[in-house]
């Protein structure tokens, strides 16, 4: 019979965001897509901190098409034939010209993050596309691992996800917020801002245990931080483009 039941949350350092795998008895399930660059490292620690083959992974959840989240997922489930999991939107979230263009500015805005936390340069080139295996609606369970929900908490893109993990009531939120000084702020960009709040909102009502943020750890949010949040998030889209066309006027201007 197979064991339904976590062992441990792994949470490990990445490229430039933490790494979180789940280990099971018979499978591990990976909560984030990583970066292409953290497939190495990903596999040293399932082969030889765990000692168990890589193609154990049977999982990979891909909250949002940015590089650190769905970086290494089409390449994981070449390796190790795992399957990939990410929200029910239909299309791509890098489509035609304009897409291609915001792909290539995340992968440069990703090296400058690195660079900014003094990593090494790696090749964080990935897929602008991602075909998923299964697509997850909002409240939907992980198939095979039935203790995680799938929640839709978008606002940072059209398609990202958050993963409740039921027995602990603890939330991955992904990028739903961002510590920094040991403070709490909105990510960027946020193309959609009403749905972000409501993502805030909703994950506020849950009332979880802990958050688990792919940028800053596992952290307990006050009622202030909640509210700080909800005061800095945008009322309009901040976005790749917008800030370009700020960044031209305050240039231009006389």
């Amino acid at each position: 019979m197979q064991n339904l039941f976590i062992i441990k949350l792994h949470h490990i350092d990445g490229h430039i965001q933490t790494i979180l795998l789940a280990e099971y008895a018979d499978k591990l399930l990976l909560l984030d897509g990583c970066c292409r660059s953290d497939i190495t490292l990903l596999r040293n620690f399932i082969t030889q901190v765990l000692q168990r083959p890589f193609n154990d992974l049977s999982l990979v959840v891909v909250t949002h098409m940015h590089p650190d989240h769905a970086g290494a997922a089409n390449k994981l489930r070449k390796i190790t034939g795992c399957k990939i999991a990410t929200a029910n939107v239909s299309g791509q979230w890098y489509s035609g010209l304009e897409g291609r263009l915001m792909h290539l500015t995340d992968i440069m805005l990703a090296r400058w993050v690195a660079k900014r936390m003094k990593k090494p340069r790696v090749n964080m080139w990935y897929s602008s596309q991602l075909i998923a295996d299964y697509k997850l609606n909002d409240g939907d369970h992980l198939p095979g691992f039935s203790e995680w929900v799938a929640l839709a908490t978008q606002g940072h893109t059209d398609r990202d996800l958050s993963l409740h993990h039921l027995p602990s009531n603890k939330v991955y939120v992904a990028d739903l917020m961002v510590k920094v000084k040991n403070k709490y702020i909105p990510p960027f960009p946020i193309f959609y801002p009403n749905r972000y709040r409501t993502s805030l909102q909703k994950i506020r009502a849950l009332a979880p245990k802990s958050l688990i943020l792919a940028h800053g750890g596992e952290v307990n949010l006050t009622e202030h931080d909640y509210q700080q949040l909800l005061i800095l998030a945008p009322k309009i889209p901040k976005t790749h483009w917008r800030s370009v066309k700020a960044k031209l006027f305050r240039s231009f201007r006389f």
